[in-house]
């Protein structure tokens, strides 16, 4: 009996011994995704941003020898869920950091999840403004809401587009587009010179947006700035030319996907927004785009181009793997503290190349990133303005 107990005893301790080194065998990365609930259609195909970039990392040799590993958890768009799948990738699956949230909404839940567990939170589509302030291990791969609208301002200002008058539509019950509608186009149409109306509150859910439109269009406005995701923003600017707005709609990146060319239909003739990435900025962000499609449609999904969210997610994994070579990191569980850590200092002075522009740094926590002015023209994406990433301070 005492033999077999030694046995026993002998053969856990190599089977734990096994189940370290395999352990040790990848570098794993937490991602926390969304394939169902509101943000599905936004969310969803950036999934197979990051699988193309993994893919293309491990099939070059991985990472200091290592391959990198892919853990996913599902928040189902819902804040409490990716708050929930935050401390389940840092906690039992002993990730080094962690891809998501997707939006500000997940975001400003799960943040707060990363500053307790001190270990690297990198959403790929937050950008309300504010939502990293003050903390150290929140970060963002995402251009500021406030940011690039000034720049679409800016442009508008520069080219001598009416705007003399405008008027806020928005998307009550999407967090972003709230914050976007109530607070970030107001403050910024009036640092323009830009008078506005009372922004007009719309859900998701609408189905008859006529009652809420009307008005908006009775006040015959140069401009009707537009704050939703896709489809609540091809419903919005479907109404308004359908009760004959003649003006020009505009937005900041909230519904920036290319998708929007079937959803918004030839009513989206001279619609003008901003984008934080543009398929014809460089070589590399035109071979990402046409294999993102590609990738999409071998999955059953139409995508027409990428989103920025895409493009941020694919660049995001490539920024992981060079911070981690630069860093030394191993993946070994007895470092993982003083690994998550090295890894967190490591983005502080990191300077990245990608298909979201060259040379690019954070300000803080938060990323500083170029914006693409783009206006729909004869039915197609057509690019109308570029601002440089501002310089890191």
């Amino acid at each position: 009996m005492r033999l077999f107990k030694k046995l026993i005893a002998a053969s856990a301790i190599t089977l734990l011994g096994i189940s370290v080194a395999a352990a040790q065998e990848t570098l794993k990365i937490g991602h926390i995704i969304v394939t169902s609930g509101p943000l599905k259609g936004p969310g969803e195909p950036s999934i197979a941003a990051v699988d193309l970039a993994v893919a293309k990392i491990n099939g070059s040799g991985g990472v200091n020898g290592k391959m990198i590993e892919i853990i996913r958890f599902d928040s189902a768009s819902d804040p409490k869920q990716a708050s929930l799948g935050a401390r389940k990738l840092a906690k039992d699956d002993g990730v080094i950091a962690i891809l998501g949230p997707f939006s500000s909404g997940e975001a400003a839940v799960a943040f707060n999840v990363a500053e307790r567990e001190k270990i690297v939170m990198m959403s790929n589509a937050s950008s309300a403004p504010g939502l990293t302030d003050g903390k150290e291990w929140a970060w963002r791969l995402t251009e500021d809401e406030g940011k690039q609208f000034a720049r679409l301002l800016k442009t508008l200002q520069q080219r001598d587009v009416p705007r003399a008058k405008a008027e806020i539509v928005y998307v009550s019950d999407e967090r972003i587009a709230n914050v976007v509608g109530t607070k970030l186009y107001p403050a910024l149409m009036g640092k323009f010179g830009i008078s506005h109306g009372e922004p007009v509150a719309i859900t998701y859910k609408s189905f008859d947006l006529a009652p809420q439109i009307a008005p908006v269009v009775a006040a015959n406005p140069d401009l009707v700035a537009v704050a939703g995701l896709p489809e609540n923003a091809a419903k919005t600017i479907r109404e308004l030319k359908r009760q004959g707005f003649n003006g020009t709609m505009i937005g900041s990146q909230i519904f920036s996907d290319p998708n929007i060319l079937e959803l918004f239909g030839d009513l989206a003739e001279g619609t003008t927004f901003m984008a934080g990435f543009h398929k014809d900025s460089s070589p590399a962000a035109a071979e990402f785009n046409e294999k993102f499609i590609a990738e999409n449609a071998a999955r059953g999904i139409r995508k027409l181009g990428a989103h920025h969210t895409d493009a941020q997610s694919y660049d995001a994994m490539f920024l992981f793997a060079q911070v981690m070579k630069e860093q030394g990191i191993t993946g070994d569980p007895a470092k993982l503290a003083k690994e998550r850590t090295a890894f967190r200092d490591g983005l502080k002075t990191v300077s990245f190349s990608g298909i979201l522009g060259q040379n690019l740094c954070f300000s803080g926590t938060d990323a500083e990133l170029p914006g693409y002015v783009i206006t729909i023209k004869d039915g197609a994406w057509t690019l109308l303005d570029t601002h440089a990433a501002d310089s890191c301070g």
